[in-house]
């Protein structure tokens, strides 16, 4: 063989193994199966086949009719004109029209074009503008509280571009939502709530809404995280989407791909106020609650225990005896309140209501809420080791619950004053209830721990305490059942703490 065909011969081998490295590096990325060195293809009829994206076309043409701008206009009282102090001199309605003084109040009592100063009503401005949707085909809408609040009209923008007056029907703030109505003999495309117990962490997410005013927009994305809480309420429990939401997106809805709302877009993470992908919605079932009571009532009646509560860490779990760290431990019940009338107490802790598991404080609060006062339910509690049940009727959350205090002070020397261990000095105090903590040696456990001489040391692991033998056997009977530490309330400023001190 000639040298020329020596050359051509070694240059087709390289290529044929350079297309059959092509063709399984190929195969393998279109999910071939391979057996030895040879690429066989699953199903070749794909390999032209194009990769789409779902399309959300469809939804959004069923839903887009009910979803609406909102445009909210408040009537400010007009303050006084640049010369009103001039205004209310006694007098300056006498002076004589050709009077030097009298040409020199009118040219400040007058704009540059002749407009009047006076004070009066200012005809209604715009003070925000978001989004909403139907929910009945009679005219009932939903948005949040903070895009109606402070307005007194209501305007809503329809996706054709139609204008409609619309009246508050009531508003929650607590939940940030509110409810809307129109009165026109119409019916209107409506839209209804999702079972959000359904929706997981990935699904498609849809949002519609007046992002900086432009009108119906549409973004989408994924549900990014249940259970939220951003501090916003006592009721946090937002779904996180990353479907992009601005300004102006509030009060809009967020839906799956079936055309169910399964949140109301509230509120968005952002350094710089614009979208980054982090937007929480309040799910449908709480929606769902909030609306149908502020239809029916016009407001919103939630249950009530009247108690401080806080979360059972590891170590109140550890000093407490309890196996987990859930439920909401009870800082404090509210005299004459349905927790304390039915024997809560602070060091309690509330496992179960009705049967349903408390997992934190929120969920606590949220499932509390959710129950019209004047219910008789079972509380499941958690006391001296054991756990026990209560029937709690339960009262009307008060509009603005409030907790007096009283100063504490500084407790004087006593000769009775003795030593409690964990750096205290203590003496008992004046009722009888509790020890009086009287010094804290600097650098000890309980002064690392945040305790100060005023406080008083209401009990240990649950069992009061009225002498310092109380607490040193409370501190015995927790180191013989092998427990860590100790639970100790401290009582200041009126006001119930529980800390934990380490025993042994």
């Amino acid at each position: 063989m000639s040298a020329n065909n020596s050359t051509i011969s070694k240059t087709r081998k390289r290529l044929v193994a350079a297309a059959a490295s092509v063709a399984i590096a190929g195969a393998i990325g279109l999910g071939a199966v391979t057996t030895g060195t040879a690429p066989v293809l699953a199903e070749a009829v794909k390999l032209n086949a194009p990769v789409q994206a779902p399309s959300f076309a469809d939804v959004v043409d069923l839903v887009s009719p009910a979803v609406v701008s909102v445009r909210v206009k408040g009537s400010v009282q007009e303050t006084s004109g640049p010369a009103a102090p001039f205004f209310d001199m006694p007098g300056f309605e006498d002076l004589p029209e050709d009077h030097p003084m009298r040409r020199f109040f009118d040219q400040f009592r007058e704009g540059p074009r002749g407009q009047r100063h006076d004070r009066g009503p200012r005809p209604p401005r715009p003070i925000s503008q978001g989004s909403g949707f139907f929910i009945s085909e009679d005219g009932y809408l939903v948005t949040n509280n903070h895009v109606i609040q402070g307005g007194d009209q209501y305007t809503v923008v329809m996706d054709d571009g139609t204008e409609i007056d619309a009246a508050l029907v009531g508003s929650d703030p607590r939940t940030d939502l509110a409810v809307l109505k129109v009165d026109e003999k119409r019916k209107f495309t409506y839209v209804d709530f999702a079972d959000d117990n359904g929706v997981r962490v990935g699904d498609w997410v849809v949002a519609v809404g007046n992002p900086f005013g432009l009108g119906g927009t549409v973004t989408a994305g994924i549900v990014s995280a249940r259970g939220r809480e951003i501090s916003a309420n006592p009721y946090d429990d937002y779904i996180q989407i990353d479907a992009a939401v601005n300004r102006g997106n509030s009060g809009g809805p967020a839906f799956n791909l079936s055309g169910e709302v399964i949140g109301v877009n509230t509120a968005i993470f952002s350094p710089s106020g614009g979208n980054v992908g982090i937007a929480f919605a309040i799910p449908a079932s709480l929606a769902k609650s909030v609306t149908q009571q502020l239809i029916e009532n016009g407001e919103i009646e939630r249950g009530w225990l009247g108690v401080q509560i806080s979360p059972v860490t590891a170590e109140f779990a550890e000093s407490l005896g309890l196996d987990e760290e859930k439920g909401a431990f009870i800082q404090g019940a509210e005299e004459g309140e349905p927790a304390a009338r039915a024997g809560i107490q602070a060091g309690d802790v509330i496992l179960a209501v009705k049967g349903e598991s408390i997992a934190s404080p929120r969920d606590l609060a949220r499932k509390v809420a959710e129950l019209p006062p004047g219910e008789k339910v079972e509380v499941s509690i958690w006391r001296n080791g054991k756990a026990m049940t209560l029937d709690v009727e339960l009262g009307e959350m008060p509009t603005d619950p409030q907790v007096a205090s009283a100063p504490s002070e500084q407790p004087a020397p006593d000769a009775d004053a003795a030593s409690a261990g964990f750096g205290l000095t203590v003496t008992p105090s004046e009722d009888g209830v509790g020890l009086v903590v009287t010094d804290v040696e600097p650098g000890s456990i309980a002064d690392e721990n945040g305790i100060q001489p005023g406080d008083v040391l209401r009990s240990v692991n649950t069992q009061d305490v009225s002498s310092v033998e109380d607490m040193k056997a409370a501190v015995t009977a927790a180191e013989e059942a092998g427990r860590p530490a100790v639970l100790v309330q401290v009582v200041r400023d009126s006001a119930n703490r529980f800390i934990t001190l380490p025993v042994g």
